[in-house]
């Protein structure tokens, strides 16, 4: 980040995590400060915000590369083979030099090229390109965040598809200001701090980068009466409910973006994505293998040793009938072909695994008869 910010500690990862820890972290320190769960801490939403903006960076695979890159260069501080130190305010706004003739560094920072990364400022602007430092230079149409959402779905609508409802929370344009954090009828003026621009320079070593102004949040004025509905921020957190078409067949970490259905676009821009993340949750009566259903059926001492017919209920609601064998012991399986989870032109089969119950007491004729079959049976007791 321009300013300084390091987004693996923001995260508590080292810069050698994987994907996956990366995003199991997330939404750990997500589920802890989210505001819902912290409305008596008002710090939460800024630890919040700070926690899911890294890890729009760091938790995207192209975005994380350009941050990397942007480290081993010492952008973000020391990291790099350009000089240590805190970021400090630059009296250039954007030059990295003064000298002229062979050699000289006087060009525009947003222009320079390393190695083949392309223009510094190109990259700062792929990853940080949402802010409101890259408004405040635009003014053009931008695309709404990319929400995304981990959902608990029912075993048995998992297996066999179905309909989950939604509801997620997003930051949308503030209705009362559209946008630009002033109340009905107050005056914008341009910002003091960064003279209009929306972004402020900051000099690293060689190099001097922008970040959007702290005061004016990038917008380039500020109001003489800040909105009291988004308290000048130019956004509200809205609660929007969706209906999530789950495929047969779908497993836990099966992911579904739908186009259109994330943050609402700024300025007129398209709206941003919703990704959602399937938790597919346990059955009181069904596990799965595969493409193949599990059922456990209990049955007494007197089923196994003489047999029996259960009856099992399929996943769609059917009944068939299972003939347990005399001399079945638990743990036997017994396949219904045909009758377990459908998924692209497959289907498997519902296994039924028995197990046999014994009673917690006996009284003393049930008792007698049990001695006198086990005797007779040559059974130690």
């Amino acid at each position: 980040m321009a300013n300084g910010t390091d987004y693996y500690a923001v995260l508590g990862v080292p810069s050698s995590a994987s994907a996956d820890e990366i995003k199991k972290q997330y939404r750990r320190l997500a589920k802890q400060y989210h505001p819902d769960a912290n409305q008596n801490d008002p710090k939460a939403a800024d630890r919040f915000k700070e926690i899911s903006e890294a890890y729009n960076v760091i938790g995207d695979a192209d975005k994380r590369k350009q941050y990397d890159d942007m480290r081993r260069l010492g952008a973000f501080g020391g990291v790099g083979g350009f000089g240590g130190g805190s970021a400090r305010p630059s009296s250039r706004p954007s030059g990295f030099g003064t000298s002229s003739g062979p050699g000289a560094s006087g060009g525009n920072f947003n222009d320079f090229d390393v190695g083949g990364l392309g223009g510094l400022g190109d990259l700062f602007s792929s990853m940080f390109g949402g802010g409101a430092g890259a408004r405040s230079r635009n003014k053009g149409p931008e695309r709404g965040q990319t929400v995304e959402q981990t959902v608990e779905v029912p075993f048995r609508v998992a297996a066999s598809g179905g309909k989950v409802p939604v509801e997620i929370e997003v930051n949308e344009e503030c209705a009362v200001c559209h946008g630009n954090g002033a109340a009905p009828g107050a005056q914008l003026k341009p910002c003091t701090e960064c003279s209009g621009r929306g972004v402020i320079s900051f000099g690293q070593g060689s190099f001097a980068v922008n970040r959007p102004c702290p005061v004016c949040m990038g917008r380039g004025s500020i109001p003489s009466e800040r909105c009291p509905t988004c308290r000048g921020t130019g956004e509200a957190r809205v609660r929007r409910k969706v209906l999530i078409s789950v495929p047969a067949g779908a497993e836990s970490g099966h992911k579904v973006r739908l186009r259109g259905q994330g943050g609402k676009g700024a300025a007129g821009g398209q709206a941003g994505d919703l990704v959602i993340t399937f938790d597919v949750q346990s059955d009181r009566f069904y596990k799965r293998d595969g493409l193949d259903l599990i059922a456990t059926v209990p049955i007494n001492v007197a089923q196994a040793t003489l047999g029996s017919r259960v009856s099992v209920r399929t996943l769609e609601g059917t009944k068939v009938a299972i003939r347990i064998p005399p001399g079945t012991s638990a743990g036997k399986r017994f396949k219904v072909p045909g009758q377990g989870i459908a998924k692209d032109g497959a289907k498997g089969d519902l296994l039924v695994e028995v197990t046999i119950t014994v009673p917690g007491s006996l009284n003393e004729a049930q008792e007698k008869a049990m001695r006198d079959f086990a005797e007779a049976s040559g059974l130690k007791y």
